[in-house]
Order: C-alpha cells, then structure tokens, then sequence
C-alpha cells in the first residue's frame, strides 16, 4: 500500500509521489514493494536511494514484521551496484537514524565508490554514527 492520495492528488511526503509516479523523477528500478532513484545531491559518483513504496517514517518505525522488507531493500541495493560495475567492497549503505533525517520518508542510501567520498559527504553519511547507521543495526532491532 502506498501514500497515494485517493485522488491522485500528491502527497506532502516527496518520496511518496517520487514511488507513485506523480514527480518528474528518473526511476532506476521499481516493483510492488520499492523504488530506486538517484539522491539530488549525491555523496559520490553513484548515490541512489532504496526506499518501500509503503509509506513508512523512518527506521525507528519499522517492526518486526518489516524485516522481510528490509533484507529486500538492501539485496536490491546491492543488485543495482553490481548491475553498474561497482564494488560491493567500496560502498557505503545506510539509513540516518532520526531525528537526523532531511525526508520522513524510509530510504536506504547506496553511495559508491566509498572511496571517492568527500569530507562533508564523510561526515553526513559517518559509518555506525549517532546519525547514520547500517543495514545491520536496523535489521538487529527487528
């Protein structure tokens, strides 16, 4: 189920109408359950987001009953790295941990290389920080 309004009017969640079509947002990849696009301001030279078309907060909302749905995003995630010849070594996955969210919207963020990285992008997205945590931490609490 996503935030679509009944009428097809568009959401006040961004990522809401970037999944039901309703922005002019180039689409990587979607089915029932996710979407991919490109970050607006990418960390790197490959930055997309992994985000449910079901409108769900953030990842402190999720339950245990999403895990299914998380493995999914990161799988996806990883797909779409190999799909464009990156390295799953030199990648960075998270998700930012609330309150430290720009979108109330779940998105996985996949930047790649790491490596090309600059400072700011660094410290936005700091690996196992208060603000930007791992797949691995989100699933551990389901």
């Amino acid at each position: 189920m996503t935030s679509r309004n009944s009428n097809g009017e568009k959401s006040s969640c961004i990522f809401c109408n970037i999944v039901n079509k309703l922005e002019n947002t180039e689409i990587l990849y979607d089915d029932d359950d996710v979407c991919v696009f490109r970050d607006i301001k990418p960390a790197s030279d490959y930055h997309i987001l992994t985000v449910p078309k079901r409108h769900i907060e953030d990842a402190k909302n999720l339950q245990a009953a999403d895990k299914e749905l998380v493995e999914k995003m990161l799988a996806i995630a990883k797909e779409m790295l190999q799909k464009n010849n990156l390295s799953l070594e030199d990648a960075r996955f998270g998700y930012h941990w609330p309150p430290f969210r720009s979108v109330k919207h779940l998105h996985l963020h996949t930047i790649a290389p790491e490596s090309k990285m600059g400072l700011i992008g660094r410290i936005i997205f700091k690996k196992d920080s208060y603000w930007f945590v791992s797949p691995d931490y989100v699933a551990s609490r389901l």
